[in-house]
Formats: structure tokens, sequence, C-alpha cells
């Protein structure tokens, strides 16, 4: 485009915007008492339309100049706080502003700065993603903004519009079934998705491991290995702690460990891109990820994508409504089911509203808005996650309706992505996968009337309190918040340092670990029969618990079920009904690959599942659960482009979240066939770029070193 009509195009936006600010304060003065842009004698029209553009100007002005200086200042400070401060920041820019206007004629009430602050940033924001539209140039240049790309991307090999990126987008937690129901009727939930299932992509499940939870799932997926993660939690006896997969610490040593495991950077090493993930995948451009959010300096970019989001007023007016609109919505609902005494529930008071508006509107808007910025700078693979519907069904329920509502958010979401990658500079295929799914069911403290660890003590003959205790929920959101938070791993709620002679019990969705501190290495069934002579049996015969895994001296490891069952893994001889039949095939195989791990507990229970409604107990205050086997928590699904060729020969069901990051290697090296169709050219970001045509792909299918 000639420099003149992009100068002359710049300018007519800045003046529709101005134009379009000034009336809406003119309007706003007419409504609001307690804003005038008049002396108090009164002026004319005319008076009054000049003065409503001078604080315009002057609010627009000081939102471009000033507010990025200030969410870059406000960084200093936890993120969820920076948006409680949208409201009051704005604010203050419009009072400055109209004190900026010739002869007092600008005034307002601070309460109602606020409001007409917010109004027009709304206003002003939606008129320049109109007029923008119109312009795909435009429109590339105000998403970039939108997800801070002003810098540019890093100089690196030169790719062609004719090869092809791949974004792989994570809805976690939505299992297999789940999502086909979502897309199914004349008025499905989620449209969009729908649209692809019906025409241009290709649907199916995938089996989980045994820890069937984003920490093990994701960390195979992007970098090839789960080895020796045996749930989202558990103990570690020759370092004694405890490992949560995502503490920042934790997740940064689980990602270090499956680098040196498998000798590869990760499935997005190459001109990659990491957003709202546990682990990085080994890509330069991260936000938002926890493996890197305990680092500090100034190559730390895992808190980017908060500046890149917030730094535009609207985006930070918006997200902050939609934040207050998302806790009044779950206190109205959490209330909703309290006076209709629907069960199961869990209790969602204290901190919990705000943590799912974090996971359903702030991480959702900012890992969407990096997303956009990497299709528009034109990066080969970019792997997100989308946490909102996992946080949500854990305390709601996994086919609840408000767990439901936020399907559609999700789909939503979605949409905007895939319009967003026809004005990249190159095509994009787009992958939708989840880690896990969903079981639902009452909680074993609720059905039962204790705990996993009262089970335990009493099976050891140890005191059980009067009250039982709750177990602190797992979902991803939590530790996010944290994080964004600035607040310590070291905080309430957490796992103290265990006393040599109790055992430590805990817990991942209906996943139960029990360790013994004071006995090194795995204790055996032997050991165990001679110290608590009561124990297996006491937790094999609960109705609540399907069966346990142990490591017997003499026959290797062990199943054990109700009524002396039991199952040998390395002979499979049976000794009464088969504990792992009602978990289905492959469940010996998930439980045998899990006891060679080198931190597998002493004891690994895993709850009871009703063979007809897959329900299970989970041994946390979540009746959405994952972590364990039984019911739809196994069985995510894989929604690819069918120009890709399919996961496994002869619809095959993949197993394992390490096959998974196989073939998504494999595809990253598939660059012919259609494609998602690509808007009118746009010039690189950096101008007078043009890569040449047909840039080979890093990821040949012959030379697959994934594992």
């Amino acid at each position: 485009m000639p420099r003149w009509k992009a100068l002359s195009g710049a300018l007519f936006r800045v003046l529709a915007v101005w134009l379009v600010s000034s009336l809406t304060l003119l309007l706003l003065a007419g409504l609001l008492p307690d804003f005038r842009l008049q002396s108090p004698g009164g002026d004319s029209l005319t008076r009054t339309a000049v003065t409503a553009a001078l604080g315009a100007g002057a609010f627009g002005l000081l939102s471009a100049l000033v507010w990025p200086v200030l969410v870059r200042a406000l960084l200093l400070v936890p993120a969820l706080v920076l948006g409680l401060l949208v409201f009051f920041l704005n604010g203050s820019l419009l009072l400055l502003a109209l004190d900026l206007i010739p002869e007092g004629r600008g005034q307002a009430a601070p309460e109602t700065a606020v409001i007409v602050a917010a109004v027009m940033s709304a206003a002003s924001s939606a008129t320049s993603a109109f007029l923008a539209v119109r312009n795909d140039e435009a429109y590339h240049r105000r998403l970039v903004r939108l997800a801070g790309r002003r810098r540019g991307r890093r100089a690196g090999p030169a790719r062609g519009p004719a090869t092809p990126g791949t974004v792989f987008l994570q809805l976690d937690g939505v299992g297999h079934d789940l999502l086909c129901e979502a897309v199914q009727g004349e008025q499905p939930l989620m449209p969009t998705v729908a649209r692809w299932a019906g025409a241009g992509h290709r649907l199916t499940p995938w089996r989980t491991d045994w820890s069937s939870q984003t920490g093990a799932s994701q960390l195979a997926i992007l970098h090839g290995s789960n080895e020796d993660v045996p749930a989202f939690r558990w103990y570690e006896k020759d370092t004694r702690t405890v490992v949560v997969s995502n503490r920042p610490s934790s997740a940064a040593a689980l990602q270090r460990r499956a680098i040196e495991r498998t000798g590869d950077g990760g499935l997005l090493a190459y001109d990659g891109a990491s957003r709202g993930n546990l682990f990085s995948g080994g890509a330069d451009q991260v936000a938002l990820v926890m493996s890197v959010a305990a680092r500090r300096g100034r190559y730390n970019r895992s808190r980017a994508g908060y500046f890149a989001y917030f730094s535009d007023p609207a985006n930070a007016t918006r997200t902050a409504v939609s934040f207050v609109a998302e806790v009044v919505r779950e206190i109205v609902q959490s209330l909703r089911t309290r006076f209709r005494r629907e069960l199961p529930r869990v209790a969602r008071g204290g901190l919990y509203p705000v943590i799912r508006a974090f996971a359903t509107v702030v991480e959702r808007d900012v890992v969407v808005a990096a997303v956009i910025g990497d299709l528009l700078a034109g990066r080969t693979a970019i792997y997100a996650d989308l946490v909102a519907y996992d946080e949500v069904a854990h305390h709601s329920g996994p086919a609840h309706r408000d767990a439901l509502q936020v399907l559609r958010s999700l789909d939503r979401a979605i949409a905007l992505i895939a319009r967003a990658a026809r004005h990249a500079p190159r095509p994009y295929r787009i992958v939708l996968l989840s880690d896990h799914g969903q079981s639902h069911g009452p909680t074993f403290l609720e059905r039962y009337g204790l705990s996993l660890g009262d089970l335990v003590r009493a099976g050891c003959g140890l005191p059980v309190p009067r009250r039982a205790g709750r177990t602190p929920s797992g979902a991803e959101a939590r530790e996010a918040a944290r994080a964004a938070l600035h607040r310590p791993e070291e905080a309430a709620g957490q796992h103290p340092e265990p006393a040599s002679s109790q055992p430590l019990v805990l817990a991942s969705g209906n996943l139960g670990l029990v360790s013994f501190p004071d006995v090194p290495g795995r204790i055996t069934r032997e050991e165990l029969d001679r110290r608590h002579p009561a124990l297996l049996s006491t937790l094999a015969n609960h109705p609540g618990i399907g069966f346990l895994l142990v490591r017997s001296a003499v026959h290797g490891p062990v199943v054990l079920g109700p009524a002396g069952a039991e199952h040998h893994l390395d002979t499979g001889r049976l000794i009464g009904a088969d504990p792992l039949a009602p978990f289905g095939d492959g469940a010996a195989d998930a439980v045998r690959r899990t006891d060679r791990f080198p931190h597998a507990a002493d004891v690994m229970v895993n709850s009871a599942c009703d063979p007809k409604t897959g329900a299970v107990h989970a041994f946390e205050e979540q009746i959405g659960s994952h972590g364990g086997l039984g019911g739809a928590q196994s069985r995510p699904f894989l929604l690819w482009p069918a120009e890709l060729t399919p996961p496994a020969p002869g619809g095959e069901t993949l197993t394992g979240a390490e096959q998974v990051h196989r073939v998504l290697r494999r595809w990253l090296g598939e660059t012919e066939g259609p494609q998602l169709p690509l808007g009118p050219p746009v010039d690189e970001l950096r101008r007078g770029v043009r890569p040449p045509e047909g840039f080979p792909s890093p990821y040949p299918a012959a030379q697959d070193k994934s594992r």
C-alpha cells in the first residue's frame, strides 16, 4: 500500500474515533447529573461541542501515552490488583483530561468519572475495531497491538506464505463424549466446533495414562515424556518434598527432567509460542506459563501477556467489567444450587469466585490475545491452554448448566482465533484437543462421611479426628492465580513436612497416594502387613474404593480389590474377580506402567467407579474430577483438519499422552494439502521482509526424534 494512502487511512480512523468519543461525551453530559461540559452560566451548543472535542482528545492522548506506562509500572504488583484498579485509573485519566479544558468547563464527580471513562473506552474501542475490520492491514496492526507485538518478532529463518503454521488449542477438561453432545442438534452448544466437526475436521477420542490430569498429559504432549509423573501431586522420599504439578518450581523441575530424558527441547522448540500452559514446550515466546513463572529478571517473559493485553485501556476496562460480572454470576449460581438443594455439591465460597473469574475471564482474554498476536506474527507452532471449563466443572459438575455456559464462551474464543487466522501472513491449521475429561460424582467425604486420610489412619490404628478435614482443590487455575498475585508457594493450605512415623496421604482427583516417609524406597506388601495388618484390607474392602496398587516382594506389582480379589500384573494371575475389570480395556497396562515409576507411592488408591454411569468419588472437594481411572476423565479428544493424516492407522485409539506428542510432531511436518483460506495478502510485521515461497518444515516425518 502506498505510504500516502496508509497515512490518510490512519488519519481518517483517528478522526472518526475522536468524533465518536466527542459525541459519547456530549451524550453522557446530558444524561449524568454530576457531569457537565459547560460553564456555570451556560454555553452555546457549538461551544459545548468544542469542549467535548477537547475533552475527548485529551482523554485519548492520555490513554495512549500514560496508560501503557501505568500498566508497565503496575506489573510490579499482582495482576489481579491491576484488574481491580482499572476503573480507578481510567477515571483518574478522565478527571485529568477535564482539568486540561480551558476555563474549567469540564467537571465530574469522581464516581461519575469512572462511569464516563468506561463508556468512552468501550465506544472508542468499538469504533476503532469496526473501521479496522474494513482494512486488512489496519485490522492486522490492531490485533498485533492488542497482543503487544509492537517490538516485532526476533530475527529468524524466513518463511513463505505457502508454508502452513499450526495452532493447537487445548480445551482443558473437555472429554470426548461431552464434546460430541456439544456439537449435536440444530442449535449446538458450540456452533463453531460443530461446523468444523461436520465438515473439514475429524474427531476421535484418545486414552490417557492412569494419571489423567494436566500435569502428566501436557508434559508428555509438549515434551514427549511423562515418565515418573504418578499423579497431580506426590511425595518424593529421596528429596522429602511434595511435588505439585501446577506449582512454578515443580513445573520447572518436571520440564527439566523431561528434557533430560528425551534429549529434545519440545514440541514448540522451533519458532513456537506457549500460552497459558503449565510447560513451555521449548517455545521461545511464552506468556502465562507456569514452568517459567518462578523466574525473575529481564529474561522472564511469563507475565508479558498481562502487559500486552492490559496496555490497551479498552481491553482493561472490558476485562475488568467481565471479571466483576463473572464474580457476581458465580455467587448467584452458587446460591441457586443451594436454594434448589442440588446434589452433589461442594462449597463454593471464599476465594473461589475470584479464582473462577480469573480463569474464565482474565486468563482467557490474555491467552486469546496472545494467540492472535502469534498468528499475525506468523509463528510456526502455537500451543495454548484454555482452562475455563475445567475450573468451573470441578465445582459445578461436568454436565451442569454452569459449566456448559463456559463451553459457549470457549466456542466464541475459538471463532475469534479462526477469524484472525485469515489475516495472518501464512495459512494456519487449527487443531483442537483436550488433556483429559472429567468424571462426575459426589466426593468421597460427602458420600461416606470421612476422608481418605481418615480411612488410612483408621486402618493403621491411629486416632481419627472427629471432624474430617477438607482437602484443597487441585484445579489448574488456582496456582495460576497465585502466581499472578505474586504469592509465594509456601502458603496456607499446602502440605507440611510429614512426621516420619505418620502416613502421608495425598489426593489427585479420585486417585489417592499413601506414603510412609520413615521407610526408604517403596515399602512392600509384606512389610505393610507386618506393620499395619488391617490397612490393606480396610482400604480394599471399602465400598468407595475400586482397587489398590502395592508391590509385593514375592509377586511384584499386585492390584487388590474387595473380597480378597487380586490381579498379579507381572503374570496376569487372578484371584477372585478382576479388580480392574470395571475400568475398561487398557487399565492393567496403565497401572503396570505407573508401578515402574521411581516415585510411585507405597499404596496407590483408585476410587470406585459405577460402570453404568461412570460416577467416581474424588478424594478432593470436587464433584467433577480427574486424576485416576473411571468414567469420562480418561477419554479426551482430538479434532484435527481432514487434510492431515489420521492419528493412528485403522482407526485405532491412541493410548497415552506420549503417543499424542508423536502425532502432533508428525502433523507439524505435513505441509501439503488445502489449508485455512487466507484473507487478502498482508505484509510481514517487519516492513520489507518477503520470505521465499515454500520454506521447508523443521519437522520432517522421517526425522521424528520423539520417544
